[in-house]
């Protein structure tokens, strides 16, 4: 993409604590020394597997974390090996409640005319296309308006889509804009400036013309939170948006995923979308 200005437009790590430093901080309770009666309960895993199950670390290590009283059940301590615990039990890990499940993460290209809501009574929605992703319920990050296609993040990391969903946080977003007509040369550099809405003042990262094409495809960057911003944008100046790709998602890109495919996301990737601030 060329800018209206000549610019051209370019489209792990959980560390383990050091077990020999002290734990700092009160705790209160007694910790556990012994397992819980009916070993045999099928409603019951060890803990050590608990706490793999939920993606944050090996057995093993697990094991490790457990010794350190880093794990806490239903408010108390855990020191001891083999504990087992029900699937209803409040288990903490270093303060933080986790779940024995696998933290899982895909991307979708989404195509027009899907509705990004979790609701089953709704038709068409963006969930019936990752309905075979992962045995695990997944929830969208953010969303995409009905005719918005691209990039949409879907996870059962609560604590990750807090933070992509964070007007604070600083998720990269690039959009390719199709219009009505042609973009006004004094129009591109008002937006560029910034533009005072209802939702407040929206200045863009950047806005440029798409390289080789006419002048009503546009790239936009911006790092706004906030839902439907870029029509809004456009609109505001009096111009249609007649197309909406989101082409880039936090340093995701759609290369070799077709429209209306979806794709799990490598080891590389979580980490470094857990490291955006």
């Amino acid at each position: 993409m060329q800018g209206g200005k000549g610019k051209n437009f370019d489209k792990k790590n959980y560390q383990k604590p050091d077990f020999k430093k002290k734990t700092t901080g009160k705790r209160q309770g007694t910790a556990i020394k012994s397992s819980p009666k009916n070993s045999g309960n099928p409603d019951e895993i060890r803990l050590n597997r608990f706490i793999a199950n939920s993606g944050i670390c090996s057995r093993r290590d697990a094991d490790l974390y457990i010794q350190t009283g880093s794990v806490w059940v239903n408010g108390k301590p855990v020191t001891e090996m083999g504990y087992k615990v029900k699937l209803t039990d409040e288990v903490k890990f270093d303060g933080r409640r986790i779940t024995p499940e696998k933290k899982e993460y895909v991307l979708l290209n989404k195509p027009k005319g899907f509705v990004t809501t979790t609701n089953p009574e709704k038709t068409r929605t963006v969930m019936e296309l990752v309905a075979n992703a992962s045995k695990t319920p997944l929830k969208p990050v953010g969303r995409l308006e009905r005719n918005t296609t691209g990039l949409l993040l879907f996870t059962n990391d609560v604590d990750l889509e807090k933070k992509l969903i964070n007007h604070k946080t600083n998720v990269r977003k690039i959009f390719h804009v199709i219009l009505d007509k042609n973009l006004k040369s004094a129009d591109l550099q008002k937006i560029e400036a910034g533009i005072k809405l209802e939702e407040g003042f929206i200045k863009v990262d950047e806005i440029t013309y798409i390289e080789n094409s006419s002048k009503n495809e546009i790239g936009v960057e911006l790092k706004s939170a906030k839902n439907g911003i870029v029509t809004k944008l456009f609109e505001h100046l009096n111009y249609t948006v007649t197309k909406l790709d989101r082409v880039i998602f936090a340093g995701l890109t759609k290369k070799d995923l077709p429209r209306g495919h979806w794709r799990k996301l490598t080891e590389q990737e979580v980490n470094t979308l857990k490291m955006i601030s």
